[in-house]
C-alpha cells in the first residue's frame, strides 16, 4: 500500500465526515444535549482513528512521531470531551479549544515534514488556522453567551483543506480521478490488520 494513496482517499473521506458532522452538529442546536455531547466526543475520536490509518499507511519517517501525537491528543480530547459537555457550553469549548491548538500544531508539524509528498500546503494552513481558532474558542467559552455553532464552520473549513490537499496530490501523482473504483481507507486498515504490515 503506498502512501500518496491512501492519504488522497483518508483526506477525500475526512472531508465527507466534515461536512456531514457540522451538519448534525447544526440540527443539536443550541443546545448541549445528548446528541450533541455523542457528537463532541466523535469528532476527535475519528480525528485520532485517521491518524491511525495514517501511521500504519506510512513509511517510518520523522512525521510519524507527529500522527502518534495526533492519536493520543484526540484519545484524550474524546474523553475530555465526554466529561466537559456535562458540565456544558463553556467547559465544552475550552477543552475543545485546547485540543483543536495542539492538534492544529502537529498538523502543522506533519505537514511541514511531509512537504515533498505534495498536496501539503493546504495541510500547514489548515493546522495554522486550527491553531488560531482555537485559542478564539476558549476566549468565546468566557463570552456571556458562548455557542457551540462556532465548532460547526471549524469543521466545514478543516474540511476544505482536506478536500484540497487531496486534490492536489491526485495531481501531483497522476492519480485516477473520483470516477474510479478503489478501496476505502477504513477496509484497506482492517485488511492490514491480519496481514504483513511490510516495509513501512
Amino acid at each position: 500500500m503506498t502512501p500518496v494513496p491512501v492519504l488522497r482517499r483518508l483526506y477525500l473521506a475526512r472531508f465527507g465526515f466534515a461536512l456531514v458532522w457540522a451538519g448534525l452538529l447544526a440540527l443539536t442546536l443550541p443546545d448541549l444535549g445528548v446528541a450533541a455531547g455523542v457528537l463532541l466526543v466523535v469528532y476527535p475520536a475519528v480525528d485520532a482513528a485517521a491518524a491511525i490509518v495514517d501511521v500504519r499507511a506510512t513509511p517510518a519517517t520523522r512525521a510519524r512521531s507527529g500522527v502518534y501525537g495526533t492519536i493520543a491528543a484526540g484519545s484524550l480530547a474524546a474523553v475530555g470531551l465526554a466529561v466537559a459537555s456535562l458540565s456544558g457550553v463553556p467547559a465544552a469549548l475550552r477543552v475543545w479549544g485546547a485540543w483543536a491548538v495542539v492538534a492544529g500544531l502537529l498538523q502543522l508539524v506533519v505537514a511541514v515534514l511531509r512537504r515533498g509528498t505534495g498536496g501539503q500546503v493546504a495541510m500547514i494552513l489548515s493546522g495554522g488556522g486550527s491553531v488560531v481558532a482555537g485559542t478564539a474558542f476558549v476566549l468565546i467559552a468566557s463570552t456571556e453567551d458562548p455557542t457551540l455553532s462556532v465548532l460547526a464552520g471549524y469543521a466545514v473549513v478543516g474540511g476544505t483543506f482536506f478536500l484540497i490537499s487531496a486534490l492536489r496530490l491526485r495531481a501531483a501523482a497522476g492519480l485516477p480521478g473520483p470516477g474510479s473504483t478503489t478501496q476505502s481507507p477504513l477496509a484497506e486498515g482492517l485488511a492490514d490488520h491480519t496481514g504483513s504490515y511490510g516495509d513501512r
